[in-house]
């Protein structure tokens, strides 16, 4: 039986800590035992409890923008000395066997690794674009301490790859969801009365926390366009903020009140019934603006039978097969976009067509026991020979 460290950047329920708690909670634990520290309270916390998984919350620094200056560096050596320290003595009490790092800004397994010999995973679900010069830094350290390298997308891999550090192979193991979780069959209708939305409307929808790279604004310019051309369709927005970045939904609402079809834009903030979002929409659209590693919205949005559209960087090329289940348009050409939105919302064959094949594709190359299945092998395959 092993015992497995888990570090991840954060405690709440988006798409890196879903597909987390996905693969701990379907673990075998007869062969598997998970030991989970995160930097922060928040709902994950409560989720691994609710599944009895061990969790314990220690304030770890994670490698954010707010360190990069001479002080917060300072800061962050500082913390990180401190709190590796302090999870390695964790680690050495539980007998830790393998060490599995969730992110590239968590920077404390290495430290564990060193203290204790145990080999490290380093699990990436990033594209760091900007600066290019943390990009090489994180791609450096994870290159030189890393004993596996898995990436979420062949995307990521290649990203990871062009700095020329990674000498051995970097495995791709792609997310998955579960399908009992996210499907069609969920219900809708109590959706549709909060936001007066007629029966017969075609909804065209995002989910996404809204930041500097996701889209919302492109989403928004695309479907004023479509709005204008279709009286039938609507357009629906979910998403949340970083705490101290609530300014983004502000300006977002000001966007949406500018708009000429404002009546028929619903937006609201995160919710806890995703499965069921993505249930009502027709059609789901994620215009992330920067390369999207494996984004696990379009996951779910395939596993609940809707056709996908995005723009043509990233995992999302990975995820969608064009003209099978979806269509991809130039990057950041909102345009374009509605142009290939407008195309699917007027063929409902299509529609439906593209519903079913995601529904298969996501089955067949992104299904939860796949994606389990694949790292019970790698921890199966690890051990201290491998440092």
């Amino acid at each position: 039986m092993k015992k497995i460290l888990y570090l991840h950047a954060g405690a709440e329920l988006y798409g890196a800590d879903i597909v987390l708690l996905e693969l701990l909670k379907n673990l075998d634990k007869t062969k598997f035992i998970p030991y989970v520290i995160l930097p922060c309270d928040g709902p994950l916390v409560e989720k691994l409890r609710q599944n009895n998984i061990w969790v314990k919350v220690i304030q770890y620094p994670i490698l954010r923008r707010k360190y990069f200056n001479p002080i917060g560096l300072l800061t962050y050596i500082k913390d990180y000395i401190t709190f590796s320290s302090k999870i390695t003595k964790i680690a050495k009490s539980k007998e830790i066997d393998i060490i599995h790092t969730n992110t590239a800004a968590v920077l404390e397994g290495i430290y564990i690794k060193r203290k204790l010999k145990r080999p490290l995973i380093w699990h990436i679900h990033e594209i760091i674009v900007r600066p290019k010069l943390i990009h090489k830094f994180l791609s450096f350290l994870i290159a030189k301490n890393a004993d596996e390298v898995i990436t979420v997308s062949e995307a990521v891999k290649m990203h990871l790859k062009s700095t020329g550090y990674f000498k051995n192979e970097i495995k791709v193991i792609y997310n998955g969801v579960d399908n009992k979780m996210f499907n069609k069959d969920n219900e809708t209708d109590y959706i549709r009365k909060e936001f007066n939305i007629p029966e017969n409307a075609i909804i065209v929808g995002m989910i996404g926390r809204v930041n500097a790279w996701k889209g919302q604004n492109d989403f928004l310019d695309a479907m004023d366009i479509v709005l204008e051309n279709n009286k039938n369709v609507y357009a629906m927005l979910v998403g949340g903020v970083f705490d101290g970045e609530e300014w983004r939904i502000t300006e977002l609402k000001e966007k949406i009140q500018s708009m000429k079809h404002k009546e028929k834009v619903i937006f609201d903030d995160y919710r806890k019934d995703s499965k069921n979002i993505h249930a009502l929409y027709d059609i789901f659209v994620l215009p992330s603006t920067n390369p999207d590693p494996l984004p696990t919205v379009v996951l779910e949005a395939m596993a609940s039978s809707t056709p996908v559209l995005g723009y043509r960087h990233g995992g999302i090329c990975e995820m969608v097969k064009e003209d099978y289940n979806g269509l991809l348009a130039e990057p950041c050409n909102f345009k374009d976009l509605a142009f290939k939105i407008e195309k699917i919302i007027g063929d409902n064959n299509l529609i439906e067509q593209f519903g079913y094949n995601s529904l298969k594709r996501q089955k067949d190359k992104f299904s939860k026991e796949n994606y389990v299945k694949n790292f019970q092998l790698l921890y199966s395959q690890t051990n201290n020979s491998n440092i």
